[in-house]
């Protein structure tokens, strides 16, 4: 699976608004700034093909990527300290669960977490969730390039007790440096079953 003829297809805002369930569905969901846009942007060789914001709570609806006729690309809005209304967040919690539970095409949900924090309970309660509703997920560890070779082990190894992951589960990732690219495209392109 190359990640080269890609396109923003929509925003969806709405359930009534996505677009037929014809193409397997990658969603990427992380907190606010952990990387998210960053790791979507490496993955698909464009520098701003999503929109980097030093602001929480950029993206508000659910933008659908496409990659040539394989797959979309499904980025959610980023959980956590968004700076945006109550009633904002509990509209998006209600989006993102609803299209997470009833979306056929989806095949995989990578949850993105930034490596050098200890486990949040917002990350627990997600892959708990996904467990329990039997949806495939992939956990990523970002910004490992900010960490020496011992640290990032060490936090890693945190993290994967944390949220009772082993560590053949999970990828470790930089967006600066190209680390874990490879090995998550070929993991995508497995959940995706694309050559």
């Amino acid at each position: 699976m190359k990640f080269i003829d890609i396109k923003f297809l929509l925003s969806v805002h709405k359930l009534t608004q996505l677009p037929e369930a014809t193409l397997p569905e990658i969603a990427f969901a992380g907190r606010s700034n952990v990387g998210k846009s960053s790791l979507i942007n490496t993955l698909v060789g464009r520098k701003s093909m999503v929109k980097v914001s030093g602001r929480p709570g950029k993206t508000q609806g659910l933008n659908f990527f496409q990659i040539s006729e394989e797959a979309y690309l499904v980025d959610l809005p980023g959980y956590g300290f968004a700076k945006v209304s109550r009633g904002m967040q509990d509209n998006w919690q209600t989006l993102i669960s609803s299209y997470l539970e009833s979306r056929t095409s989806l095949c995989c949900v990578v949850v993105i977490m930034d490596l050098r924090h200890e486990a949040k309970v917002q990350d627990t309660q997600l892959i708990s969730w996904l467990k329990q509703h039997s949806i495939n997920y992939l956990p990523v560890y970002t910004k490992a390039d900010k960490l020496s070779g011992n640290l990032r082990q060490k936090n890693a190894a945190i993290l994967d007790a944390g949220h009772t992951i082993h560590s053949s589960q999970r990828i470790l990732f930089s967006a600066k440096t190209g680390m874990g690219k490879e090995e998550l495209e070929r993991a995508l392109a497995s959940f995706a079953k694309i050559d």
